[in-house]
């Protein structure tokens, strides 16, 4: 195994004991992720291979293994002229191979490049059978350009609101809509949803790293894009991110005022990053190196040091959702009670009693960050408050 992180390389052992006695989803849930986005006619790919991953290096080639099957699928429905078929095929195979691409946190690595390509040209077959509009954009960045992809509402008439979507460290942008539904799509909100500084194409591609604020950047970046577009209602655009999204957003948010509202999921709000680069299993502090261009532990330390979101909260007046599991694995809870009481906008805290990093998806916390986002669109007033939910029910639980 290489890595960037000596962590990463000692305990190759260690991840190949976790995958063998409770699969491959030991340090978050990757077969999960995909199963969530391709639906459930990916149910039986997705339990083939947590029976045959039994490696961390197996990742990539099981996974490769049903994206290109699942590209065969498409092409045969294609060729009888099955366009449905073919499309969830596409879109299916798309996925897989961003799963694949997942382990790989390596320069100019081949196998990557070939999976990027694979995935790319699944997503445009997609794309030309997809029933909704969909439109491969490049957004201006530095002297170069951020690919994402901007979905449209099906049937959308007129400028409809928008959501900027981040992923964490592993989640791309193909994962974050979708398919055949998706929560914010069904309520006519369109979604953009890119690969920022350090994340997936962005990095293999065009060579573009992530610092400690440029984020900021692209965030505003990505508003100045839509905002020349005729489809957005450009006073209704709001921006959500899932893990360390979570963190980019604040960042953000707090430097641009002309976004609507902000919602964050599965949070990462530790000033350092402590626990996900230290205490956590070491793959996150593997790829975010990769991510950061770092293959010093020193100086990536030095750089984790500035990774903070202090000060941050009151500049922030756009109203504010964040969604946490009490018991968050990789940052702990108290961090994202510090960042909400220094909210100087209207602001709701949600905290899912006894949860960790990944809230339950049986929750259905999409649908209540999609309901949330709409809400604020069409004006309704937000009163701030600390809710505590009950995993099992997902209903509120009186405060002690």
């Amino acid at each position: 195994m290489t890595g960037n992180t000596q962590r990463m390389r000692e305990q190759e052992w260690l991840y190949d004991r976790l995958i063998r006695s409770g699969g491959p989803d030991f340090y978050w849930p990757m077969t999960e992720e995909c199963l969530s986005a391709v639906g459930m006619d990916g149910a039986g790919d997705i339990r083939a291979v947590r029976g045959s991953i039994r490696r961390f290096l197996d990742i990539t080639r099981e996974m490769r293994r049903i994206g290109e099957k699942r590209e065969a699928m498409a092409l045969e429905a294609e060729q009888a002229g099955h366009r449905i078929t073919a499309g969830q095929n596409y879109f299916t195979a798309a996925c897989y191979y961003t799963m694949a691409q997942g382990p790989i946190h390596t320069d100019d690595d081949p196998v990557n490049r070939r999976l990027s390509e694979r995935k790319n040209t699944c997503f445009a077959r997609f794309i030309e059978h997809a029933r909704r509009p969909i439109v491969k954009v490049e957004i201006p960045f530095e002297g170069t350009s951020l690919p994402g992809y901007l979905h449209l509402p099906p049937g959308a008439v007129g400028p409809v609101p928008c959501v900027v979507f981040l992923g964490g460290m592993d989640n791309f942008k193909e994962l974050l809509v979708t398919e055949p539904s998706d929560k914010f799509l069904e309520r006519g909100i369109a979604v953009l949803a890119f690969d920022g500084p350090g994340q997936n194409e962005a990095r293999i591609a065009r060579g573009i790293t992530c610092t400690e604020t440029n984020f900021i950047t692209a965030g505003r970046a990505v508003m100045d894009f839509l905002l020349t577009r005729r489809e957005i209602d450009h006073d209704r655009i709001g921006i959500t991110g899932i893990s360390m999204g979570s963190f980019w957003l604040t960042q953000i948010v707090a430097a641009d005022p002309r976004y609507k509202a902000a919602a964050g999921f599965y949070v990462c709000h530790e000033n350092g990053m402590d626990t996900i680069f230290n205490r956590a299993i070491p793959v996150f502090r593997d790829r975010y190196m990769w991510m950061a261009g770092i293959t010093d532990d020193a100086a990536f330390d030095a750089f984790a040091a500035r990774l903070t979101l202090e000060g941050l909260g009151a500049k922030i007046q756009c109203p504010t959702l964040i969604v946490a599991g009490e018991d968050d694995d990789l940052s702990p809870i108290e961090h994202t009670y510090k960042l909400y009481h220094e909210l100087a906008g209207p602001k709701t805290l949600m905290v899912y009693r006894g949860e960790v990093h990944g809230v339950a998806d049986n929750l259905d916390v999409r649908a209540h960050i999609a309901d949330w986002m709409l809400d604020r669109f069409e004006g309704r007033p937000l009163q701030s408050r600390i809710m505590m939910m009950d995993c099992r029910t997902g209903r509120e639980l009186p405060r002690d």
